[in-house]
């Protein structure tokens, strides 16, 4: 099988390349895919394993604790080791390191869909997350250098990761369709949960990949230098020489900005959705009224009528849910496509990615002050049926902004690293910065300034309070990030192929 960067890069992809980007665009959209499943089960995963109600004061408390536990300590294991995971790509091969890494995510997720503790689902995101984190830098590397065309490496590079939002629909859609059809499916512990289903369709990439793996090629610029014995063994102190440290200080801090606007900010709007609607109001004395019945008679005609008002609300609580994040991923995906479509038209690529900072400084905080908090101005909401219609546009916006600049880094730093550093450079950007020190603007929002603006504003709900520290989270990381961006290098042909 000839290797793609032999074929001419005026032609047509060739059938290899094809497979190359196939192959890519399916890890990258599935990337994306386990890193949003949280958000989206953590309120009735939680729930149900903490054994609390969500609309109680203690309940609301424990699912913000346990969710900024499971979300920061996962992708603090992820950046470890997807750090260590850059290292192993320069040492060992892209295509290695790539197959890997996403076997581990694939069946880790399989695993978590049977967790019975919130222990037990920290410790299969943890190596979700680790799988996902190393997967990425290797995927990065192994496009930018099977592709040594300038043009087409940026245009392979941009659409493949727009897949990545692709990614964030299937999710949306899995967890709808689990919430839907989910007591058609054979029970888990005596139970049909949309949420364990939703994790279990996780290892999905696994089965194709399995069978594709012997086709794929290695980098053919690693592989002719591991064979020449020029390879140079990476080393992360390299990175802070004085021929990378700036490039490598500004992009971990611009990825530490991404990610926090991300973790801080739009993963937070599954929880702020249930206080939109005044129809979920009676569901916490539904619960308590339950309780009650069942203790007096579990098989009683009000217990059951209880159950089907309870399951009725919630399922519409969670079609809610769904309708948001939906509309935050068609965003995602139309900005990442943006993005491709202006990184080989626009030089500069600090103008570049000012072009979603900018807005994004004004816009997202908005977006959470007023309709994720309830807040908007009534003629404005009534244009769209209400804050929660609202904050379906707002969110689309949102998506649109902060989600494209995750294709820019994958665009932005093969070209600023050579051969032998570019998967550890990469990976310390992305995991240093963008997985360890970003997500945990999770734990500033939802146990910082979440809980500082309930208690010293009056008449704020626990969702409202949420929202309110989102938009400041938002606010600050987007500010920072825009500072930083005049810092950032512009790339040269330096090290283009070597």
């Amino acid at each position: 099988m000839s290797s793609p960067a032999n074929a001419e890069s005026s032609g047509r992809l060739t059938g290899t390349q094809w497979l190359i980007c196939t192959i890519a665009a399916l890890g990258f959209a599935f990337d994306i895919y386990e890193l949003l499943v949280m958000p989206l089960i953590a309120r009735p995963a939680l729930a149900e394993l903490l054994k609390v109600d969500p609309d109680t004061d203690t309940g609301f408390q424990a699912i913000l604790a346990w969710n900024a536990y499971i979300m920061w300590g996962s992708a603090l294991c992820g950046g470890v080791f997807g750090l260590l995971g850059g290292y192993l790509t320069d040492l060992f091969g892209r295509r290695r390191i790539l197959t890997w890494s996403i076997l581990l995510y694939a069946f880790s997720a399989l695993a978590a869909g049977f967790s019975t503790s919130p222990q037990m689902l920290l410790v299969f995101r943890c190596l979700t997350f680790i799988g996902v984190c190393v997967e990425f830098v290797a995927a990065v590397a192994w496009l930018a250098e099977l592709f040594p065309d300038p043009k087409r490496r940026e245009a392979v590079l941009g659409y493949t990761q727009a897949f990545s939002s692709i990614g964030g629909l299937l999710v949306t859609f899995a967890y709808g369709l689990a919430n839907s059809y989910g007591q058609y499916l054979p029970a888990i512990y005596d139970d049909h949960a949309p949420w364990r289903y939703t994790l279990i369709s996780g290892v999905l990439p696994a089965l194709p990949l399995i069978l594709i793996r012997p086709f794929l090629p290695e980098s053919p610029v690693w592989a002719k230098k591991r064979a020449e014995g020029t390879l140079i063994r990476p080393s992360v102190a390299a990175l802070f020489g004085p021929k990378f440290s700036r490039t490598t200080i500004v992009t971990t801090l611009l990825f530490a900005c991404s990610y926090g606007a991300a973790f801080g900010a739009i993963q937070f709007a599954p929880q702020i959705v249930p206080g939109l609607n005044k129809a979920w109001a009676p569901l916490p004395k539904l619960r308590k009224d339950l309780d009650a019945a069942v203790k007096v008679d579990p098989k009683s005609e009000q217990v059951k009528e209880l159950k089907t008002k309870i399951k009725a609300l919630d399922k519409d609580q969670q079609s809610a849910v769904k309708d948001v994040q939906l509309w935050q991923e068609f965003g995602g995906l139309i900005g990442r496509f943006a993005l491709a479509w202006l990184a080989i038209r626009i030089v500069s690529r600090g103008w570049l990615l000012r072009l979603f900072q900018i807005p994004g400084l004004i816009i997202i905080p908005l977006v959470f002050l007023f309709p994720a908090a309830g807040k908007a101005p009534e003629a404005l909401a009534s244009m769209f049926g209400g804050n929660l219609g609202l904050l379906k546009v707002g969110m689309f916006v949102t998506g649109f902004l902060t989600v494209a600049q995750f294709s820019f880094w994958g665009n932005y730093l093969p070209r600023m690293y050579p051969v032998h550093l570019r998967g550890t450079g990469e990976s310390f950007a992305a995991n240093v910065g963008g997985r360890m020190i970003g997500t945990s603007a999770n734990a500033l929002t939802g146990l910082f300034l979440g809980p500082l603006f309930l208690a010293s504003m009056q008449g704020l709900t626990r969702p409202g309070s949420l929202a309110y520290a989102a938009a400041a989270t938002a606010a600050i990381v987007y500010g920072i990030g825009l500072v930083a961006s005049f810092w950032l290098p512009e790339p040269t042909n330096e090290h283009e192929g070597h």
